[in-house]
């Protein structure tokens, strides 16, 4: 009788050692981003969720200033497969502390948060750090469409900033996943409003495709 529960607690911990090794086989993924990303991140996680562990950074990760203070905290261990990242909705947008819209938006007397210029210089030392913390393949995420009534942003700053973007990357090495365009009609159907950059949950569930297609197609060149 003793050998026969030793031999069924013994299939029990093989079984569970089974059950671990295949939840640890899963790719690790980490999306870095700001309240946009925190709005699709649900969805990716569900589209994803039997074929990777996703995390999403702690809170906002807001303008680059907040990203070069934090990233390393962030990467921590580096033991991700792919690392997904964006700036820019905060950096180009304009604050004033005595306004009364939300977040202190001001286009017309507020300051800038961050040039274009220290943009640039401050993802390319974000990059710099996170591939001296990990070997993660790395893919940046362009930055959504801006509506031109949007009280602290301009609509043209939205692709300037992408372009700076898209040419640390470049310089780099790191894969772009450039959904601006494709957000702007997801925006004029599923946007909050003209004057918001957010999305309805149908807009959240939009954009999280178009970044579950290039996370899956990633996914695929790993396992070659």
């Amino acid at each position: 009788m003793k050998s026969k529960n030793f031999f069924c607690i013994l299939i029990t911990i093989s079984v569970a050692i089974l059950l671990l090794a295949h939840i640890e086989k899963k790719p690790r993924i980490l999306i870095i981003g700001d309240s946009i990303s925190l709005g699709y991140m649900s969805y990716v996680s569900k589209d994803l969720g039997n074929q990777a562990l996703i995390e999403h950074n702690p809170g906002n990760a807001r303008h680059t200033r907040y990203g070069l203070q934090e990233i390393e905290e962030w990467i921590g261990d580096g033991e991700w497969d792919i690392v997904q990242f964006n700036w820019g909705l905060h950096d180009l947008c304009y604050r004033n502390p005595e306004s009364k819209n939300e977040g202190y938006r001001d286009r017309i007397n507020g300051k800038l948060t961050t040039s274009l210029e220290q943009y640039s210089s401050n993802l390319d030392s974000i990059v710099s750090i996170m591939k001296s913390k990990t070997s993660a393949k790395l893919i940046f995420v362009t930055t959504t469409y801006v509506p031109k009534d949007e009280s602290g942003r301009f609509t043209a700053d939205a692709i300037k900033y992408n372009e700076a973007a898209k040419k640390i990357m470049s310089e780099h090495s790191v894969e772009i996943n450039d959904i601006y365009k494709a957000s702007i009609p997801i925006h004029d159907k599923y946007g909050i409003g003209s004057d918001d950059v957010h999305y309805t949950e149908k807009g959240k569930e939009k954009l999280g495709k178009l970044i579950t297609d290039k996370l899956r197609t990633a996914l695929k060149m790993m396992d070659k």
